[in-house]
């Protein structure tokens, strides 16, 4: 299995160097060269496995002979050891063929736990194996941040920096990303958005020098094997609800696409898959893309799902890629176009193609806050504000005759000031964190500074 980049000018990769390199040195983003297929009975036979061996069995055609089958079964099985539900990804019923695919049973309460508790595991395998060290550094909107450093925290071989938006993030995110104490770990406060601090980071991978000085590393969503983690849970859900004799939809509450993205690969696959519905909240480039043709920032406006208040999405370059057909050239030239003038318009031909797979919606503040306090009252679940805008774009898209499910991307107890706003109840952080609050913090406020940041770096990581 070999990695290409959306940009065409980068070499192409296995599956493990992919991993470590992150985004190609073009300034692309590394996607398979061909999706392998899984036969119908391939997918049918998944029904009532256990959730390590079916991501065993999805991953492992994508993993070629990278990782031997000793050294992925032993990484699925060490990633979600730690994980509070047996069944990892549990579904639940909001309502008739309506269903919400819990994804918050993780270390840090957040999908982001199923593929960075994975990626932790292979990059132990892969440094060990090669005798290398690197160093990560990563952007987060809050949830990537404390995954990347749950999953790394302590490791000999790896130095992790994560960039968060100075006060955009929730407190709950902001302690899990500056109350570790190990100290491979680096929680940098930055002055600006979310966008500022993935920009900087794409700035530091384009640096081939300082790259290749710092041995540097991603883990953000633009990581193709985050990606292929979950993959898995979009065929685990729909297996559970009779794919592939039945076809089910999907809604997605998304920022940086990666999550969406993943349920496209899964259609790839053969999952029969209806509906993909982008879910947005009042930062809604996305939806304006699909629904105009144009993909224009226009600032970003903190919200009460703030994990998504996002204008740059980076995976959507791989969907781009997708729907221009592989052209690596244009797809380059639309970046060019968004880094120069603030956006650019899809062709006819992209748009249509898109269309074809994605849906989208968007929802505003007040319906977000109502959709919690509804929800809690019929039945008794309470939504993390993100999940609230998927439920809520899903109910106004879907068909009543097909299965949608919707992806409840983080726990409530994560942003318990907008979940208690809406119905008067306080969700409580489980017991293994119970003491966050208490736990004293360590953080650097930095400003929106490429050099600035590079010497930190330079500085604080070990030799």
């Amino acid at each position: 299995m070999r990695y290409i980049s959306t940009r065409g000018a980068a070499p192409s990769l296995g599956f493990a160097e992919a991993m470590l390199t992150g985004l190609a040195r073009d300034g692309g983003l590394y996607v398979p060269e061909a999706v392998p297929v899984m036969a119908p009975d391939e997918i049918a036979a998944l029904a009532g496995l256990s959730y390590e061996e079916a991501a065993f069995r999805v991953m492992r055609p994508f993993v070629g002979t990278d990782f031997t089958e000793v050294e992925l079964r032993a990484a699925i099985e060490a990633a979600y050891r730690g994980f509070a539900h047996a069944a990892r990804a549990p579904l639940v019923q909001l309502a008739p063929n309506h269903f919400l695919l819990e994804l918050f049973h993780g270390p840090t309460l957040a999908f982001k736990d199923f593929a960075m508790q994975l990626i932790g595991q292979l990059f132990q395998i892969a440094l060990n194996r090669d005798g290398r060290r690197v160093t990560i550094v990563g952007a987060t909107s809050g949830d990537t941040g404390s995954a990347a450093i749950e999953a790394f925290r302590g490791l000999a071989n790896v130095d992790v920096f994560i960039l968060y938006p100075h006060g955009r993030v929730s407190e709950v995110q902001r302690r899990q990303m500056t109350t570790p104490v190990e100290d491979n770990v680096h929680a940098l406060a930055l002055d600006g958005t979310f966008d500022d601090a993935q920009a900087r980071l794409k700035d530091m991978f384009n640096d081939f020098a300082f790259r290749d000085a710092v041995g540097l590393a991603g883990v953000n969503s633009i990581n193709w094997a985050r990606v292929l983690a979950q993959v898995v849970y979009f065929v685990t859900a729909a297996v559970s609800l009779g794919a592939p004799a039945r076809g089910v939809s999907f809604t997605v509450p998304t920022g940086n696409f990666g999550d969406i993205y993943a349920g496209s690969i899964a259609r790839r696959l053969g999952l029969p898959v209806e509906r993909l519905v982008i879910a947005t909240n009042q930062n809604d480039i996305l939806h304006r893309c699909l629904t105009g043709g144009r993909y224009a920032t226009d600032g970003v406006r903190p919200s009460v799902s703030p994990s998504m208040d996002i204008q740059v999405s980076s995976n959507f370059e791989r969907a781009l890629f997708d729907a221009y057909g592989g052209d690596g050239n244009a797809v380059a030239q639309l970046m060019a176009e968004l880094a120069s003038q603030g956006g650019f318009t899809v062709s006819q031909g992209a748009l249509q193609a898109l269309r074809q797979i994605y849906r989208s919606g968007r929802v505003s503040e007040e319906e977000t806050l109502a959709t919690i306090a509804r929800v809690q009252r019929s039945t008794g679940e309470l939504l993390c504000p993100h999940s609230a805008v998927g439920v809520a774009v899903a109910e106004k898209t879907r068909d009543p005759a097909v299965p949608m499910i919707t992806l409840a991307t983080a726990g409530p107890a994560k942003f318990p000031d907008a979940v208690e706003q809406a119905t008067g109840i306080r969700p409580p952080l489980p017991a293994r964190m119970a003491d966050l609050f208490g736990r004293p913090e360590r953080l650097t406020r930095v400003g929106n500074d490429l050099g600035a940041l590079q010497a930190l770096i330079h500085e604080r990581r070990r030799r």
